[in-house]
C-alpha cells in the first residue's frame, strides 16, 4: 500500500479538499502511474453532488488521467517504468463477456469498474485522478505517442473518446455532413475530431458567443439555436448530430434536423428524464441513439489518431486549490474549454 495526497468530496454537495487516500501495491500485472494531469469533467460534478444518483464518498473524482509510468508488476509486458501512458472512464471489467471479449469492456453486461465511484473486484472504493499516483491493470492503461503534450493529452481520455467514438460508428467523413450540438468539453472536441475525419462540420450552440473558437477549432459552420430560424433554414440537413448537451432538450425540434436515416446521438446525459414524440423517429426513419466513452483499443486508435492530426483539448491549466471555483465554473460554461489539474500542486 501507499499513502498518495489528493482532492476529495467528503460529502454529497461538499466542497473537495485535500486529503490522502491508500494505493493497492503494485499486483503482477499492475502499473503505477505518477500522475501528471487530471481532466476535471462535468461528470465528476455530476456524480460528486449524486447528480445521477447514490455515489461513494468520499470520493476523489478524475478519469482524464495522463502520467508516466513509475513501477510495473512481474507480470506486466505491455509498458516500462519512463512510459507516457493515460486511464480513462475503466480500470477493470469481466473480461470474460461477449462485449469485453468484442473490445467493447465500457458495456460490460457484469458492469465495467469506474475509475472512481465503483468497488473494485476486492469490493475496495476507487479512487480517481485528482491524485499524485494511481495502481491500475495494465489491460486498462493506454499509451500516449509522444506528438501529444501530457496537459493536453488528459482530455482525451473521456471527452476525447466520448467523441470519437460515436463519429466513427456512425462514419463521420468525407461527403457527410455532421452537427456537434454543445460547444463545450466534449463539443470542441467533437469539431476537432470531426474536422480531421473529413466531414463537413456544424456547431449548434445557444448563441454565437463561441462563433470565432468554433471555426478556429475546425467547424464549417456554426448557428444560435436561440434563434428559430437555424431550425427552419437546416430542416434535414445531417446526417449525424451528435449531442454533447447535459440539460434536457426538445428532441423533436433536433430531429427535425437530421436527413432521411439520419442519427442523432446523445454523449451528454441530463440528469432529468426527457419526452419524445416517437413520430419524430418513425417520419424519416430516424435514429435517436446514445454512446458512452469507448473500448481499450479504441481509445488507443483515438489518441494514436489525435497525434497523428496534431489535436489536442483546448485547456485552462489550473493548480488543485482552484478546483472547486473550476466546478462553479463548468456548470456556469464559464471554461473554454476543459480544466486540467497540474496535479504536482496536490
Amino acid at each position: 500500500m501507499t499513502t498518495v495526497a489528493a482532492y476529495a468530496a467528503p460529502a454529497a454537495k461538499a466542497p473537495l479538499e485535500r486529503t490522502t487516500i491508500e494505493r493497492r501495491a503494485v499486483g503482477e500485472f499492475d502499473v503505477l502511474i505518477d500522475i501528471k494531469f487530471a481532466g476535471i469533467c462535468h461528470s465528476d460534478i455530476h456524480q460528486a453532488q449524486e447528480g445521477w444518483g447514490e455515489a461513494i464518498f468520499p470520493m476523489v473524482p478524475g478519469h482524464e488521467i495522463a502520467g508516466v509510468v513509475s513501477e510495473v508488476g512481474p507480470g506486466v509486458t505491455k509498458f516500462q517504468v519512463g512510459d507516457r501512458v493515460g486511464v480513462g472512464c475503466m480500470v477493470d471489467s469481466c473480461r470474460e463477456c461477449d462485449n469485453c471479449e468484442a473490445g467493447l469492456e465500457q458495456y460490460c453486461t457484469r458492469g465495467m469498474v469506474g475509475t472512481y465511484n465503483a468497488l473494485d473486484k476486492n469490493g475496495e472504493p476507487t479512487y480517481g485522478g485528482y491524485s499524485q499516483k494511481i495502481v491500475v491493470d495494465e489491460n486498462y492503461v493506454v499509451r500516449i505517442p509522444d506528438g501529444l503534450s501530457l496537459d493536453v493529452a488528459a482530455p482525451l481520455l473521456c471527452a476525447g473518446i466520448t467523441l470519437y467514438s460515436p463519429l466513427k460508428r456512425w462514419n463521420a467523413g468525407p461527403g457527410k455532413k455532421v452537427a456537434i450540438l454543445g460547444m463545450g468539453g466534449l463539443g470542441h472536441m467533437g469539431v476537432k475530431i470531426a474536422h480531421a475525419l473529413g466531414a463537413e462540420v456544424t456547431v449548434l450552440s445557444q448563441s454565437l458567443r463561441k462563433k470565432d473558437d468554433g471555426l478556429r477549432l475546425g467547424a464549417d459552420h456554426y448557428y444560435a439555436t436561440s434563434d428559430p430560424k437555424t431550425f427552419e433554414e437546416l430542416r434535414g440537413t445531417f446526417d449525424l448530430i451528435v449531442s454533447t448537451v447535459s440539460a434536457p432538450l426538445d428532441f423533436n425540434a433536433y430531429l427535425t434536423l437530421l436527413k432521411t436515416r439520419g442519427a442523432l446521438v446523445n454523449v451528454g446525459a441530463p440528469e432529468e428524464p426527457v419526452s419524445l414524440n416517437l413520430f419524430s423517429v418513425i417520419g424519416g426513419g430516424k435514429t435517436l441513439a446514445g454512446s458512452m466513452i469507448g473500448g481499450i483499443a479504441e481509445t488507443q486508435e483515438m489518441l494514436d489518431f489525435c497525434a497523428e492530426h496534431g489535436i489536442g483539448a483546448e485547456i485552462e491549466l489550473i493548480e488543485a486549490s482552484e478546483i472547486n471555483t473550476a466546478y462553479e465554473r463548468v456548470i456556469s460554461s464559464d471554461v473554454r474549454y476543459r480544466f486540467v489539474i497540474d496535479t504536482a500542486t496536490i
